[in-house]
């Protein structure tokens, strides 16, 4: 990481972050999740933080996967999520959530909800120097990640049977948002989430 921040000081003004590293229920156990999903968004973020100014812009890749779940923490279990940095993390989410956590089908919407409320707390650190955080959620796309999950869940077809659009994403679906969040464009744009999906939450949610 620091390798990275000498690079990009050296390259000039830090201009914009698109951070799409992560990996889903079927690629690791649960703890590795939370460390390349969460702790890996929060430890590229603390070091290209000194580096932000004004027009800096980042965005974290989420999913939609905790607003399927309906995640909504108690203030404890909040309070966990949002220090993914402390060196004892992982047992105090382990112990806070209990040992389902273990099922990575639970871990990753747990450690795709930190990633949203992480992009909330960066935006109100950067936000004074005029620089942005936002988090993106894209719903199910024609990934090689994505079709490993299809291959293994049924649940995920039934996710692309109820997308009102009738089809999976593309790449190009979710990089022309990051695009657009990560321009001038979206210079107001700033604390907040933006579901890729095709529709699939609002369908399947129905609220």
């Amino acid at each position: 990481m620091a390798r990275l921040a000498e690079r990009v000081a050296e390259l000039g003004t830090l201009r914009a972050v698109a951070h799409a590293a992560g990996i889903s229920p079927t690629m690791a156990d649960w703890w590795r999740i939370f460390e390349v999903d969460l702790v890996g968004t929060a430890l590229l973020a603390e070091t290209l933080r000194p580096l932000a100014t004004a027009g800096t812009a980042m965005v974290y890749f989420a999913s939609m996967s905790p607003l399927l779940a309906r995640i909504d923490p108690d203030p404890a279990v909040a309070a966990i999520l949002d220090d993914p940095l402390d060196p004892d993390f992982l047992d105090k989410i382990h112990d806070a959530l209990g040992p389902a956590i273990e099922n990575t089908a639970m871990a990753y919407p747990w450690a795709k909800h930190g990633v949203h409320r992480f992009a909330r707390k960066e935006a109100v650190r950067l936000g004074p120097m005029g620089a942005r955080a936002c988090s993106l959620s894209p719903g199910i796309i024609d990934t090689p990640q994505g079709r490993q999950e299809a291959a293994t869940h049924a649940s995920m077809q039934r996710l692309i049977d109820a997308t009102p659009l009738g089809r999976t994403g593309r790449s190009e679906d979710v990089a022309g948002v990051v695009a657009f969040m990560l321009s001038d464009d979206a210079g107001f744009l700033n604390g907040i989430d933006i579901l890729v999906d095709g529709g699939v939450v609002a369908a399947v949610r129905g609220d």
